[in-house]
């Protein structure tokens, strides 16, 4: 089992920047892609962002240049650096992490995290 822990949410002002953290617990070894999904009120849940194990970095086409999505293997945790803030960012945003045992593909989710955007 794997255990997420989003923190980093909060209000912030059209232009501003939060970061966004996902500390994992548990059985990591086997952890392979981390994600950020984010979902708005009557609207589906959206990837944000991934990154593989390897460094590999997908976006969604709206916050590719102002989110940077990171981690730190030694610390199981994972990133994302979100720039130049828009009200349309605003959503509960969830850490997602897939984990290859045996063959088999298991996906864990964080609890979210709210972000806010002001105009």
């Amino acid at each position: 089992q794997v255990q997420l822990v989003e923190s980093g949410g909060g209000l912030v002002q059209a232009g501003g920047s939060l970061r966004l953290s996902c500390a994992a617990s548990g059985s990591t070894v086997s952890i392979n892609t981390m994600g950020w999904y984010r979902q708005a009120p009557g609207k589906q849940r959206e990837l944000v962002a991934a990154i593989s194990s390897s460094g590999n970095t997908n976006y969604v086409d709206s916050v590719k240049g102002r989110f940077t999505i990171s981690r730190d293997n030694a610390k199981n945790t994972a990133y994302l650096q979100m720039n130049s803030l828009k009200p349309e960012d605003t959503a509960v945003y969830y850490c997602k992490a897939d984990r290859r045992v045996l063959g088999d593909w298991y996906e864990y989710w964080g609890q979210g995290t709210q972000v806010t955007v002001n105009s």
